[in-house]
């Protein structure tokens, strides 16, 4: 496939995932208060209904990868654009609780194969080894989601109320989310495997107890990583004060996260695509611990290192879920193990509010410790997992 067209396809898709996260993952923050007293619930239920859509679609995520293993991702995520349009059409008409929760769980199928998971699954079927680049190019844009989210999500909010909020994600999910996932390239019909230009080609695939454990490894990694991720997003501002900062000064020191997480992706496309993902993944884990020490010892002055630590440490490890299943074990069956491996993390993300919330109310700021210890736990396991690969071995 030419150059020029792979850029096309990465745009695309990119622009596609910047669309679902935002009006998926990046809703409730914004339309969970106005949502509930319209509803009549409170604001944690409404939460709820959101944990179980991640529940969904963690449960739908393998059956997914392995539809797209088979037939590409193109149809895959034609089918997830009408699917979100649906969903959000039916969450902008809900009455009550069981409607509310019906319409997640409706989202929740869109979310399990139309998200990153299933992006990275279609490139990867589209390119094989040499998808690296690929993956780094739509988080990319796609890390954007937030800063479009959330403001234009207000903005519907503002003038039309949250159900026309919904209505318009949803006609936004028609009119461009689904002609750029029609303009994607059909897969052929053997997933094409063409030789890495960087350290990612992998050597044959691993005996199969080792295989096993590897995996069981790599998908601790992305569920303690992304438990982490979930709980900075939700508490944040009040684990900050916790710590002695001011509310504006948390306000001020997240505000840094998104453009860090930025900072760290383009530092992978730049410096770190010339090294093992391995590597990556492993500087990139001890991002949030690291921040943490800077935080608890110097209190409020070092917020702001660590929201850019923790934020390119996250930024980078969204690419890492992406590319370690592929270097690792190779493109055949990529989508069905990706999956299977995100399994576990969406549950830790689906808890993370809460359980992360629990602490900080028992604990306080040294609540941050759970969070810097998962970090810790998922280096020290990043360390021991075998580089299956060809080339820059990083240990």
């Amino acid at each position: 496939m030419s150059e020029p067209r792979r850029i096309g396809t990465v745009a695309a898709l990119g622009s596609a995932q910047t669309l679902a996260w935002a009006s998926t993952y990046y809703l409730p923050a914004m339309l969970a208060a106005p949502m509930a007293r319209d509803l009549g619930v409170s604001t944690p239920t409404v939460f709820a209904a959101f944990s179980v859509a991640l529940g969904v679609s963690a449960l739908l995520g393998p059956a997914a990868g392995r539809t797209i293993d088979r037939h590409g991702g193109r149809p895959v995520l034609i089918g997830t654009s009408m699917l979100f349009a649906s969903g959000l059409v039916a969450l902008g008409a809900a009455q009550g609780v069981w409607s509310l929760f019906s319409a997640w769980v409706l989202i929740g199928l869109a979310m399990g194969s139309g998200l990153y998971e299933a992006a990275f699954a279609t490139l990867v079927r589209l390119y094989g080894h040499g998808s690296r680049n690929a993956i780094t190019g739509i988080t990319l844009i796609a890390g954007f989601a937030s800063t479009v989210g959330w403001p234009l999500s207000t903005l519907l909010e503002a003038q039309l109320g949250w159900r026309g909020a919904c209505f318009t994600w949803a006609a936004l999910h028609l009119l461009i989310g689904l002609p750029l996932n029609i303009s994607l390239p059909r897969a052929p019909a053997k997933p094409e495997l063409p030789r890495a230009d960087t350290a990612s080609a992998a050597h044959p695939q691993a005996p199969p107890m080792r295989a096993s454990l590897t995996t069981a490894l790599l998908a601790f990694v992305f569920a303690a990583t992304w438990f982490t991720s979930t709980a900075m997003a939700a508490h944040l501002p009040v684990l900050l004060q916790a710590t002695g900062a001011s509310l504006a000064v948390a306000v001020g020191v997240g505000a840094l996260i998104g453009p860090a997480q930025v900072a760290g992706r383009l530092l992978e496309f730049g410096f770190l695509r010339h090294v093992h993902p391995l590597l990556s993944a492993r500087l990139a884990a001890l991002g949030h611990p690291l921040g943490v020490v800077l935080l608890l010892s110097a209190g409020p002055v070092l917020a702001p290192m660590f929201a850019v630590l923790h934020g390119a440490g996250n930024g980078i490890l969204t690419i890492a879920k992406g590319t370690l299943p592929l270097v690792l074990f190779g493109p055949q069956g990529y989508g069905e193990r990706q999956g299977l491996l995100m399994l576990p993390a969406r549950v830790a993300q689906a808890l993370a509010p809460f359980v992360f919330g629990l602490a900080l109310a028992h604990w306080g700021g040294a609540a941050v410790w759970l969070s810097a210890g998962l970090g810790v736990l998922a280096f020290l396991v990043l360390m021991v997992l075998p580089a299956v690969s060809r080339g820059t071995a990083s240990h």
